[in-house]
């Protein structure tokens, strides 16, 4: 039963839903004693796993009972918040009487639903520096993942996923659409923009990116499109030039401490400092071994230290993905190994309401309900990318004129890589081919 579970999962091309994309059937062949299933929805405004979990909570539950019968698992947990009443009766429901599968209540705080954090949350167990959750003999999937497995099992592909759209549009919703859907169209069917010049925030306001386009496709690991005014501190802390970010590091930044008191990571007791990365970026020579510089490789990126902490308009994330991106260019290997890691005592104090953290980043008027719409958005054309996990591009296993169907395979995992295959998520005809993309026309 476990070959054959991911087995399904690769041929289904299923990945980490929840913005990592990891191919999951990797991880369901793994051997653990916990199994931790995360419908936190850890990002402020998406309501996508929240309206996957009231909508479809059996098939949440069976992709859950799957995988933990293929990475045997003793203990199976499916954790939300406590505020997503909806969410958690939906799951109750569903439940057999007699289920092993315990449903973990989450406060509503950020970053409740990294992946570090649950497991601690959850079993006390801290995940080592450099380290995954399998480290300490856990597996954790995102819900929406779940679901997929479900389907996967049944011989359904990944082929479309539940989007939540927010913000400056006319009607805020959660929607179905096939992977490859331009976003403009997906922005759309929400109504539309609502202020001239809008930047589209693809994924959370805390961790995504600036579309550089309405024509950017929509991928396996999106879950939300926020949609803000061109001058919204959430857009303009993002397109911000290098030059200038280096520029108010170097002259404002006093040394306060904040952005790591309040670092995720730094609390669980990871050795990263923000504060002494950002004073070490201030010297004309970055010694490429020290270790205020190596342990931007400990970053998990959620944000906090900038977008909430810093009074100064300092970007520590930014600079510390900077640095990630340059060291791993020179070939820098992480040296911060760790794995006797003790918790700060006064972490569960330190932890930020997602009320409180919206209304810093001036987003409470966007803060409401995205009711699903079941109607499913029908694209002219989808742009699938061959890069929509970790690991190698996808092979095209089409030709330009082909014919195909929803759920064909059109791309397959090299062999001997790690990767995912990618599916027609419409009918139609193969329109171009390049190592990046293909583009199917309905």
């Amino acid at each position: 039963m476990d070959n054959q579970v991911a087995t399904a999962i690769e041929k289904a091309g299923v990945v980490g839903a929840g913005g990592g994309g990891f191919p999951t059937h990797v991880k369901a062949r793994a051997d653990v004693d916990v199994l931790l299933a995360n419908g936190a929805e850890c990002e402020p405004l998406i309501r996508s796993d929240t309206e996957l979990l009231v909508s479809r909570p059996d098939r949440v539950v069976r992709g859950l009972e799957l995988l933990a019968e293929s990475v045997g698992a003793s203990r199976v947990v499916l954790a939300v918040k406590r505020k997503n009443r909806r969410a958690g009766e939906a799951i109750e429901r569903v439940l057999p009487a007699d289920s092993a599968i315990e449903l973990k209540l989450l406060e509503n705080v950020y970053p409740a639903g990294d992946e570090f954090l649950l497991v601690f949350d959850v079993t006390g167990r801290v995940v080592p520096e450099g380290g995954i959750p399998l480290d300490v003999g856990v597996v954790v999937n995102n819900v929406t993942t779940l679901a997929q497995i479900a389907d996967a099992v049944e011989g359904r592909p990944v082929t479309s996923r539940m989007v939540t759209v927010q913000g400056e549009v006319a009607a805020a919703a959660t929607l179905t659409v096939p992977i490859g859907t331009p976003i403009g169209e997906i922005i759309d069917r929400a109504g539309g923009v609502t202020v001239d010049d809008a930047a589209v925030i693809v994924g959370g306001p805390m961790m995504g990116t600036i579309a550089s386009s309405h024509a950017v496709p929509l991928t396996k690991t999106v879950g939300g499109l926020i949609v803000l005014p061109p001058d919204h501190t959430m857009v303009t802390a993002r397109t911000e030039s290098r030059a200038q970010m280096l520029r108010i590091a170097r002259a404002a930044c006093c040394q306060c401490l904040a952005c790591t008191e309040l670092c995720p990571r730094a609390l669980l007791g990871h050795d990263l400092k923000p504060h002494r990365t950002v004073r070490a970026v201030q010297y004309d020579t970055l010694p490429e071994d020290h270790e205020h510089v190596t342990s931007a490789f400990l970053c998990c990126e959620c944000g906090m230290c900038e977008l909430f902490a810093c009074p100064l308009g300092i970007r520590p994330r930014r600079i510390l993905a900077d640095l990630k991106a340059e060291l791993t260019r020179r070939g820098v290997v992480n040296p911060h190994r760790r794995a006797d890691l003790k918790p700060d005592d006064v972490r569960e104090y330190r932890q930020i309401p997602s009320a409180r953290l919206v209304q810093r980043l001036g987003l409470s008027e966007y803060d409401g309900p995205a009711p699903l719409d079941e109607r499913r958005l029908e694209p002219a054309r989808v742009f699938l990318r061959t890069t929509q996990h970790i690991g190698a591009a996808a092979r095209p296993v089409v030709a330009e004129g082909d014919r195909v169907l929803e759920g064909d395979v059109v791309g397959e995992i090299p062999d001997g890589k790690l990767g995912a295959r990618v599916h027609a998520s419409i009918a139609g005809t193969i329109e171009s081919i390049t190592a990046e993309e293909i583009v199917i026309a309905a």
